[in-house]
């Protein structure tokens, strides 16, 4: 052990280190492509990807793929869905088509769409990517970049076989954290901390009377317009008669009584699929702020607090939601829900104006409704509008055979509000996962692929762009 000393600003700080041994890691495979992360972007990309005709592997730090959708619990893929909606098409659509096949998906209460059975996705991912031929190592969390001058050429893991390498012509970082681009040294941005989303953990209750429950809902039915009596929320003014499945009373109640105390405004939200069984499953109902998910020390705090104010949560529905009386805690998402860290400079970076816009570009990898759901903006896709998602916002500048999928694509705040929801991110991940393959097929980088090949294998797989 040695000391070393670094200026932090006015301070002067002691920082120990550990030099550790120089030590030779063994590499454990090769691949065309190699996507790390499998949250609907890394999943779309890995199976877009082997169906374009390229070897892939895909490397997931959990025990299940899904990400936000199974590791957290966020079931609503697409909540935003309305009669006039102009979605994706593409492998998007097939999250909740093989969900619904599989018997792991129930009508959406807000839309018209299907709330995806976190559990059973499980699943449903498991039997995906088998049949597209992907290869998946599950609890392997990537630690470094393999970087020759410009080029990645693959990545350090480490998972309980030690530490080794896979190495790979092309890789895609769908981590949600841009991971793999900050081990490479490539220009991220990261949104203050003080200005971050919420991070959230989810929970589902067993024991609720489901008509009891919805008959309170009809009782006291709210709208989108609801929202900003406890949320700072600027909607487009279409959204604010729509009904939305929030609940606001109880907690209210619950602050008045003691049961939360009363300067605690985190606790407060919606909830989705209650089972004929009684199961209310994604109950996201805790909104906590300045939590950084790319902090160690934030993620073990979230979690704690987030589990203490969920325990809280369910206390005032059973004293106040009629039908939750007898309810019970059946699960946490396996981790905290986190909305908001890196995001990686681009070709091209989105903008706000693109996203309320119907922004247009010649190298579409999809379309992707206007749909904004962030930093005190709400806007719901109930008039046709709808943008391009740009294969620039894909490419990070500085490094070479990296490609980027998932709400850590290159953007600006209000623009992240949209591509950071999942059904956006299977439209990042799809392009990512067939501009790999077509770039390896025609032997140059990504950067260098002609968009006309693209395109071409993307309207293959059914992918509109236009």
């Amino acid at each position: 052990m040695h000391l070393a000393a670094s200026f932090l600003g006015a301070d002067f700080m002691i920082v120990k280190e550990i030099r550790e041994p120089s030590r030779l890691t063994p590499v454990i495979a090769e691949t065309d492509v190699l996507v790390a992360g499998s949250g609907p972007g890394g999943l779309a990309a890995a199976i877009s990807s082997a169906r374009a005709g390229v070897h892939t592997l895909l490397v997931e730090r959990y025990g299940c793929l899904g990400g936000n959708l199974t590791h957290v619990g966020v079931e609503g893929i697409g909540w935003y869905r309305h009669e006039r909606t102009v979605d994706v098409e593409g492998i998007g659509i097939e999250f909740e088509q093989r969900a619904k096949a599989f018997g792991a998906a129930s009508p959406e209460p807000q839309s018209l769409s299907h709330a995806i059975n976190a559990e059973m996705f499980k699943i449903v991912a498991d039997n995906w990517v088998k049949e597209a031929g992907v290869e998946v190592l599950l609890h392997t969390l990537a630690v470094g970049a393999i970087r020759e001058g410009n080029a990645l050429t693959g990545i350090i893991i480490e998972s309980k076989s030690g530490r080794q390498a896979i190495l790979a012509k092309r890789i895609i970082d769908a981590t949600g954290d841009a991971d793999i681009a900050a081990f490479c040294g490539v220009p991220c941005r990261k949104t203050p901390k003080e200005e971050m989303l919420a991070v959230t953990v989810m929970f589902s209750c067993s024991g609720a009377d489901r008509a009891r429950f919805l008959d309170y809902v009809k009782a006291n039915p709210k709208k989108y317009r609801d929202w900003g009596k406890n949320w700072e929320i600027q909607t487009g003014g279409k959204e604010d008669e729509l009904f939305s499945p929030y609940l606001e009373e109880p907690f209210d109640k619950a602050r008045e009584a003691g049961i939360i105390p009363p300067s605690l405004k985190s606790i407060g939200g919606t909830w989705s699929a209650i089972s004929d069984s009684g199961e209310a499953t994604y109950l996201n109902m805790v909104h906590m702020l300045e939590y950084d998910g790319t902090n160690v020390r934030d993620l073990t705090r979230g979690e704690i607090e987030g589990r203490r104010q969920a325990m809280l949560a369910i206390k005032a529905l059973q004293y106040f939601a009629p039908g939750f009386e007898q309810a019970a805690l059946r699960n946490f998402g396996m981790t905290i829900g986190i909305r908001d860290t890196r995001k990686i400079l681009g070709r091209y970076n989105l903008t706000e104006r693109d996203v309320r816009e119907q922004a247009r570009f010649g190298d579409s990898i999809g379309i992707f409704p206007e749909f904004l759901d962030g930093y005190g903006v709400l806007v719901l896709p109930t008039t046709g509008r709808y943008f391009h998602v740009p294969y620039g916002a894909l490419v990070p500048l500085g490094i070479d055979n990296l490609l980027i999928a998932g709400r850590c694509v290159a953007g600006d705040k209000i623009s992240h509000a949209a591509v950071r929801n999942m059904m956006c991110c299977t439209v990042t991940g799809q392009g990512a996962g067939v501009a790999a393959a077509v770039s390896v097929k025609k032997g140059v980088s990504p950067a260098e692929a002609a968009i006309g090949d693209i395109q071409a294998e993307l309207k293959n797989q059914g992918v509109r762009l236009r």
